[in-house]
């Protein structure tokens, strides 16, 4: 039945598909015809009483719209006429965007039902956005737009962001859009698809690598924390100059005609960050049904993660290098080190950012009883969690890296200070933003495959750069592995080395630093071959993941259920088992993560929190005011007395406030959240 179900639901979609599509070519075919018209009589602006033109190229007569009332009401009648072409194109645009994802979701739902793992749901996305790029870029005619032109100065370094056009004693300021190739050719359609490369950085991503911190599988995350952080610290750079080295010797070889500037080593470095930057969706995807060892899914997402935020800040600091003396050939002493001070300082002041803006949304969310009302205690939620994305951008820091240890942060603290409810409607808000973020971008680089106008196809540096990873990806899992393999207790096999290696895919990360500058040929090149590298690594290796598996005989199946010994674990971790916390600080590795361990047991959940011992017995007697400033008003002492006068919260919720305890039962009995 279900299959009769899902069968009937393909064919509507495909008709309904199949509708938008043509509603789409027609109305894109009218836009075709209408540019056209509109730029026939295109003229060139000439500085000292050349010929004059309005918008639309049409040449004014010597009197005509002589009068400011009728040039104003003219003129507000071209823009008006603008501005809703631009309404229908981003319309059409948003549409084809929402009806692929509609595609996706069904698509995806088909395949469930029928229990079948060929693809995830990111390879789905691929597909359906080359199919519609190659639609888009075949299914039209090349139109010439020729726009109105004129000379600027020769002796300008660089274009300016806005133009000032003086027509009839009246300017109008246009800003600057691209650089315009002398090959530039294209279609009404690739006008509709080609979205605001920021949109990326400040509307998709975020919510992707949010969730990536807030869904975080805590217990084992940290369990392996040292060994993540050198993979995603050490191993990101061994990788970025391992790949950005082999590009650039390939360059020196001469073996095939590059864009100039490609032979630049500070550009090989910069294509060899952006391509570092990992995104095993699919791999996960099938570990997590497969039921794959909790350790090595661990190791894969946690690395895959931190690597991300490291990949960006290696991206800007290594765009940022600039010699001292400009003439210099090579590397500049000077030049590296403020590099290498630029990469520290923006982790670093993006690091405290997202953390602080975490604790910070931690304490109000104990301190207050915002609980109450769970639909603005989960917006405040996300808002805050945003916030850290625009503070660190705001601040000239990566938003990338804030947002994800915010939500690391909010799930380590603030999650255990929410409502039942906005525990459930945070989880579920943010998964669905991350489903429809991830699968958005996975369309665009399909579509991006045959709309972007500029592609580079160099097909040596293309196959070139996939022995440069496989390099870069084996220099950096095997020694790392080697050397945390002579301190670590619970060693990491071979198989499980190989298949960290294996699940190096390439994603959204990578695809969003490449497109986000295309103004040279070189950049143009680097988009090009991101985009190859992102669809071989998540079709050929997302689609051997499952054979792979069997290959190596990495166990599957495994139960994620806690045993006593994970019981224990859990009552460290929730500050309600002595002997439990002892034993998670052993089996933790040593050093600073055992000590960072034992102390946010022991000090800093209780402070941001209502779990773990109570703070007065936390804080010492002098401080005693400020563990009681900094306790919840669920445990404050009844001595305080109630709430408010007209206003309890009583009146405010139309029911019966929230239970209080004397200052014996809060020194003896922490509360949970549940209880609140």
């Amino acid at each position: 039945m279900a299959g009769r179900e899902a069968l009937v639901a393909a064919k509507w979609l495909l008709v309904l598909t199949a509708l938008l599509l043509s509603s789409i070519v027609v109305r894109a075919q009218d836009n075709e015809r209408e540019v056209a018209a509109s730029g026939e009589g295109a003229t060139k602006i000439k500085q000292d009483g050349g010929e004059k033109a309005n918008a639309s190229g049409e040449d004014w007569e010597e009197d005509e719209y002589a009068d400011p009332f009728k040039r104003s009401l003219h003129w507000e009648g071209w823009v008006e006429e603008q501005l809703e072409e631009e309404h229908m194109q981003d319309s059409l645009s948003l549409l084809l965007a929402v009806a692929l994802l509609i595609l996706v979701v069904i698509t995806i739902w088909i395949f469930k039902l029928k229990r079948c793992r060929v693809m995830h749901e990111t390879g789905f996305s691929l597909v359906y956005g080359i199919i519609i790029g190659l639609i888009m870029k075949y299914a039209g005619e090349p139109v010439d737009t020729t726009p109105m032109s004129c000379d600027a100065d020769k002796n300008m370094s660089s274009p300016p962001k806005t133009v000032f056009l003086e027509v009839k004693n009246e300017s109008y300021a246009f800003e600057l859009k691209n650089k315009i190739f002398k090959d530039n050719e294209g279609t009404t359609y690739e006008s509709l698809l080609l979205f605001n490369p920021e949109t990326f950085f400040f509307v998709l991503l975020p919510p992707i690598i949010f969730f990536a911190g807030y869904d975080l599988r805590r217990k084992y995350f940290f369990r392996n924390i040292g060994l993540i952080l050198i993979y995603a610290f050490a191993g990101t750079c061994i990788s970025c100059f391992t790949i950005g080295s082999l590009m650039y010797a390939y360059t020196k070889f001469g073996i095939e005609t590059l864009p100039a500037g490609t032979d630049n080593l500070v550009q090989c470095l910069i294509f060899g960050a952006l391509i570092s930057a990992t995104d095993p969706v699919t791999v996960l995807a099938i570990f997590h049904d497969l039921h794959v060892d909790v350790d090595l899914f661990a190791m894969v997402f946690g690395e895959s993660v931190m690597n991300d935020a490291v990949a960006i800040v290696l991206y800007r600091s290594i765009s940022a290098y600039s010699p001292a003396n400009e003439s210099a050939s090579g590397f500049d002493f000077v030049g590296v080190l403020k590099s290498i001070g630029l990469f520290a300082g923006i982790f670093a002041g993006s690091f405290l950012v997202g953390v602080l803006v975490g604790l910070i949304t931690a304490l109000f969310t104990k301190l207050t009883r915002i609980r109450e009302f769970p639909l603005m205690e989960s917006g405040l939620f996300a808002l805050m969690s945003y916030a850290s994305f625009l503070i660190a951008e705001a601040a000239g820091m990566t938003g990338i890296v804030s947002v994800l240890f915010c939500g690391i942060t909010q799930a380590h603290y603030t999650y255990f200070n929410l409502s039942e409810d906005s525990k459930k409607d945070t989880k579920k808000f943010f998964e669905m933003l991350n489903f429809l973020a991830e699968n958005f971008v996975f369309i665009y680089m399909g579509l991006s495959l045959f709309t972007f106008r500029y592609h580079q196809w160099k097909w040596g540096f293309i196959a070139f750069s996939f022995l440069a990873i496989l390099i870069g990806r084996i220099l950096n899992i095997l020694p790392l592995s080697f050397i945390a393999n002579i301190r670590r207790k619970n060693k990491i096999p071979a198989k499980f080395q190989k298949m960290l290696i294996f699940a190096g895919l390439r994603g959204a990360i990578a695809f969003a630093l490449a497109i986000r500058n295309t103004e040279s040929e070189v950049r143009q090149l680097f988009l090009t071959t991101t985009l190859v590298i992102v669809f071989v690594t998540v079709f050929i290796n997302g689609g051997l993941t499952t054979v792979s598996l069997q290959f190596l005989k990495i166990d599957v199946g495994v139960k994620d259920t806690p045993d006593e010994e994970d019981e224990k674990e859990e009552q460290a971790f929730q500050g309600t088992s002595e002997a439990g916390l002892v034993r998670f600080s052993q089996y933790q590795a040593t050093g600073v993560v055992r000590v960072w361990t034992n102390a946010d047991r022991r000090y800093v959940r209780p402070v941001f929190t209502n779990r773990g011992p109570p703070l007065t017995t936390v804080f010492p007697s002098s401080l005693r005011w400020l563990a009681k400033l900094l306790t919840g008003p669920d445990v404050q002492s009844t001595k305080q007395g109630p709430l408010g006068r007209g206003d309890s919260e009583e009146n405010l919720v139309g029911g019966p406030t929230s239970l209080t305890f004397n200052e014996e039962e809060t020194n003896n009995e922490p509360v949970e959240a549940s209880q609140m």
